[in-house]
């Protein structure tokens, strides 16, 4: 018989898991997955894979554990009621635009709280972010931006020299 400060060999696998997802992924969000049906949470999971993200179903108690020293520890508040991790290495813009939109369709899961590199979001600042507009978009913004002043100056040279084209052509004319 083990006793209870020995821990299972199999809560020692899913321990090790979800340690790994956490220290592999670049931020995690925390939601409530109360309600949702098995067909729901399949498909949140392939819109999620979609983006590189992985939707678990976890245990708070697990998750603190799993979190302890880590960043993510700071989130052990979120952790009432059933909890699913989405943990990712690419876009959390992207995947809270994915959250929002199925959450709009299904009104769930419901968001509890994030993490980013050591930033904490709230449900709201995760809402705040889908609404973002996407990476792409976001870099032609500031491309438009840092290409309008040159796009003036090189009009103004345009200008600068026709004018001095008409001078010279007008000192040609006057000449001969």
């Amino acid at each position: 018989m083990t006793s209870n400060k020995e821990t299972r060999p199999e809560k020692k696998a899913i321990l090790g898991e979800i340690r790994d997802h956490l220290t592999d992924g670049l931020f995690v969000v925390l939601t409530e997955h109360r309600g949702m049906s098995v067909t729901q949470t399949e498909t949140l999971r392939g819109k999620l894979r979609q983006k590189d993200a992985r939707f678990h179903v976890v245990k708070n108690r697990i998750f603190r554990e799993a979190a302890r020293g880590l960043e993510y520890e700071r989130l052990s508040g979120a952790l009432v009621g059933p909890t699913a991790m989405v943990v990712g290495k690419t876009d959390l813009v992207e995947v809270a635009k994915v959250l929002r939109q199925f959450t709009k369709e299904n009104e769930l899961p419901v968001i509890k709280m994030g993490s980013m590199q050591g930033v904490i979001f709230a449900a709201e600042d995760i809402e705040k972010l889908a609404i973002l507009p996407s990476r792409p978009e976001l870099l032609g913004i500031v491309l438009g931006t840092l290409a309008a002043p040159m796009t003036q100056v090189v009009s103004v040279l345009n200008q600068k020299l026709s004018s001095l084209l008409y001078v010279l052509k007008a000192i040609e004319r006057k000449k001969s």
